[in-house]
């Protein structure tokens, strides 16, 4: 007995060995209850005084919210003004790109704006660009941050081309096409015999200043090209205004350096919106702000530069001139969102609920498809069983209340 025993043993051992073995050498991965989505789940049932309870309360909030959104955005004034075509010479409107091209021609442009509704400070100068696609692969990669924020890495031009090196060799600081192409047209505005100075301080983010954008990293060879894409960057401006007139006096009389203070890259705030590049075709960037109030009927004569090139893709230039509320600028989106969905959510209330007095039956059917297209959607699921009303149970549901 003991020997059959020992082979019973030795049998079940090595039944045991090969199954050690076979788990060892299957390629299914480690259980876990989270890999095969087996964790605790919590799914409400959702019956249809709760679905339309639910529906209604969010319709009830949603078109407040729409109601105030779209008020808020009334309240903004903004004024634009298209001036890419305006401003081209009556003789050369069949040409403009020969206009912008030729250096010799006078690019200064006079325009006139009047203020159609009182405007209160801050007031937002713009510039809209239409049909430039910032987002275009090869621009967007055409850029390197490293070189931006440190100023040990000069040489780190990769993915800036064709901007990486001038034509003796030279690294570009800031290289790249989305530095090459920053907008070169300028404002001035006046009201009558008062000039309006546009602040252009703290105009991007202060994110962008402090970690994007070196404070030691300064602009180098940069539109030095046969080529010049678009404005060249402040190399330097005078010393701060901080310094005494002693100071200034003694340091020029010692031709000491600190007289001039060289413009980093973080101060270059024209550059830094820049590029910040957008996402459509159509698009807005900051230019600066006029901290006084403009008064209805005012008139804003506007002395600019139009130097930027959009002739040769087709595009178009204006000028805005905007106010804000608590909710941003003149955007009516937002509430129109909410009204839509808000409104649609009453109204399915009311529908769930008329339905339901008189087919209590089919509500609770559509109710569950839709629960379960929409659980369905989310996981991904679609190849998996799912329990879905048959052709049997959606006639059972037209059939009258009372029958079984």
């Amino acid at each position: 007995m003991s020997s059959s025993s020992a082979a019973a043993g030795t049998s079940n051992g090595g039944s045991v060995d090969a199954g050690g073995a076979a788990r060892r050498n299957t390629r299914m991965p480690k259980y876990s209850k989270f890999t095969q989505q087996e964790l605790p789940a919590c799914k409400p049932i959702l019956t249809p005084k709760w679905v339309v309870s639910v529906f209604f309360i969010v319709g009830v909030i949603f078109v407040p919210i729409g109601v105030v959104s779209l008020l808020a955005a009334r309240d903004v004034v903004e004024i634009i003004d298209r001036y890419d075509e305006a401003c081209v010479p009556s003789n050369m409107t069949e040409n403009k790109l020969a206009y912008i091209q030729n250096s010799t021609i006078s690019k200064n442009c006079t325009r006139t704006l009047r203020i159609t509704k009182e405007m209160k400070q801050p007031i937002f100068v713009y510039y809209e660009l239409d049909n430039f696609y910032q987002n275009h692969r090869r621009y967007v990669k055409s850029r390197n941050d490293a070189q931006l924020r440190d100023a040990k890495k000069p040489n780190q031009t990769s993915a800036c081309e064709p901007e990486r090196y001038t034509a003796d060799g030279k690294p570009i600081v800031p290289c790249g096409l989305i530095a090459w192409s920053l907008f070169n047209d300028t404002y001035s505005f006046t009201r009558g015999n008062e000039n309006l100075t546009v602040d252009k301080k703290d105009i991007s983010w202060k994110s962008d200043r402090e970690h994007k954008f070196g404070k030691d990293v300064y602009p180098s060879n940069f539109q030095n090209g046969s080529l010049i894409g678009g404005a060249k960057l402040n190399s330097s401006i005078p010393v701060h205004e901080s310094y005494s007139a002693l100071s200034y006096v003694v340091a020029y009389a010692c031709r000491r350096e600190s007289i001039v203070h060289v413009t980093s890259l973080s101060e270059q705030e024209d550059l830094i919106v820049w590029m910040r590049t957008a996402a459509l075709p159509t698009f807005r960037k900051l230019y600066g702000r006029i901290n006084i109030d403009l008064k209805q009927n005012d008139t804003i004569t506007v002395n600019l530069l139009n130097n930027y090139n959009t002739y040769s893709f087709g595009g178009k230039k204006k000028l805005v001139l905007s106010t804000a509320t608590w909710l941003g600028g003149k955007n009516d989106f937002l509430g129109y969102a909410y009204l839509i969905v808000g409104g649609l959510c009453i109204f399915l209330s009311f529908a769930f609920t008329l339905l339901y007095f008189i087919k209590p039956r089919l509500v609770f059917i559509l109710i569950s498809a839709a629960i379960t297209m929409i659980s369905v959607g989310l996981t991904g699921n679609w190849g998996t069983t799912t329990t879905c009303p048959g052709t049997d149970t959606l006639e059972a549901a037209k059939a009258p209340l009372g029958t079984p």
